[in-house]
């Protein structure tokens, strides 16, 4: 035995021509999916292909065809559940059409984005769905250029400025409203937002956070207050929970002062890492402070005390970013945007303000 692994060299095209006794370009045809060859040169093309365990060559492939059977897929954060159920939607209807995902993690940062676009460019993906860390059309030039190039896109969650392509998403405004509408009803007037939004500036309105899933809730939040005639509190708006450390900041700073009564999660990610910041402090939910998250997950139901939610269909606008970006690849018509729709399911992690004194 040497010490060096013979490496055997692939069968080729020409390899499955020769084995099946047909030119080269009758094998090209038949095993590329392009122009015409006879039933019987298929059927010997292809028999011939599996007793060598001939792999096509993709790229090859897909100069032939204008197609590679591929869709690119770029989210924020794949540690993120949403984003994970998302995912599992699109590639189990793209499977189903016979594509595969190629997944990219943007890190919600648009240079990460703009290089994830142009590898998948580079890989000649038919389509791209996209969560678009920026609703600024200045920082979505690599977005138009998907256009540009005859690619199929589509935009997950978030939507971008002077940008005409389907959104795949819902409208968090009215159950943003309900939720924050309970709180003031059970007496809340100091009620926290924590999001994972980047942000320069501290928070001053609803419009500053772009055509986004945090604009809507927050701009919910305050058709609350206003209806309520209570005065809405910006400082408790806080972005930029990026991460376990930050979110430990932002706790310090909420309860630096005049503490909120109730805080509502923008995500799983930064609703565990508030729970545990809130237990180490000794707080009890919801007697001490009342808490809401965004998406229903299984988890959110058999934790003690059972949390309270927004929920939306993830799982299902996934299937229907896939499906309806599948149908733009294939020319056709994908019907019209079915409605999505979220709704607020209060349990037991939310009820009257505290008196006792949180910081």
């Amino acid at each position: 035995m040497t010490s060096k692994t013979r490496r055997m060299k692939a069968p080729t095209a020409a390899d499955v021509a020769r084995e099946a006794k047909v030119s080269k370009a009758q094998a090209a045809r038949a095993l590329g999916g392009y122009g015409s060859v006879s039933d019987e040169v298929m059927t010997r093309v292809l028999a011939a292909a599996e007793r060598l365990g001939y792999r096509p060559n993709e790229l090859a492939r897909s100069m032939n065809t204008g197609r590679s059977n591929t869709l690119g897929v770029i989210v924020g954060d794949i540690e993120n559940p949403h984003f994970g159920l998302a995912l599992r939607g699109i590639s189990d209807v793209a499977r189903q059409a016979g594509y595969h995902v190629i997944l990219s993690n943007s890190d919600e940062k648009v240079d990460i984005e703009r290089e994830a676009v142009r590898v998948m460019l580079e890989k000649r993906v038919d389509g791209i769905i996209v969560a678009p860390s920026s609703s600024a059309a200045s920082d979505n030039a690599h977005l138009t250029q998907v256009l540009t190039e005859g690619r199929a896109l589509t935009l997950f969650d978030r939507a971008v400025y002077e940008l005409d392509v389907e959104v795949i998403g819902v409208d968090f405004t009215r159950a943003a409203q309900q939720a924050t509408q309970e709180l003031l009803e059970a007496g809340h007037r100091r009620i926290a937002y924590v999001t994972s939004m980047n942000a320069a500036q501290p928070y001053r309105r609803s419009e500053d956070m772009g055509l986004t899933p945090v604009a809507q809730r927050i701009a919910g939040m305050e058709r609350a207050f206003s209806a309520a005639g209570v005065p809405f509190v910006p400082a408790l708006i806080k972005p930029n929970a990026l991460d376990d450390a930050a979110v430990a900041r932002i706790v310090a700073e909420l309860f630096a002062a005049t503490p909120p009564t109730a805080v509502i999660a923008s995500d799983s990610l930064i609703a565990q890492a508030l729970l545990r910041e809130f237990l180490q402090r000794g707080l009890r939910i919801p007697q001490d402070l009342s808490f809401v998250m965004y998406d229903n997950f299984p988890w959110t139901e058999i934790v003690s005390p059972p949390l309270s939610v927004i929920a939306q269909p993830v799982y299902e606008m996934g299937c229907e970013a896939a499906r309806r970006i599948i149908a733009q690849i294939r020319g056709e018509d994908p019907g019209p945007m079915p409605v999505f729709e979220t709704r607020y399911i209060r349990r037991a992690s939310t009820g009257l303000p505290s008196t006792r004194r949180l910081n």
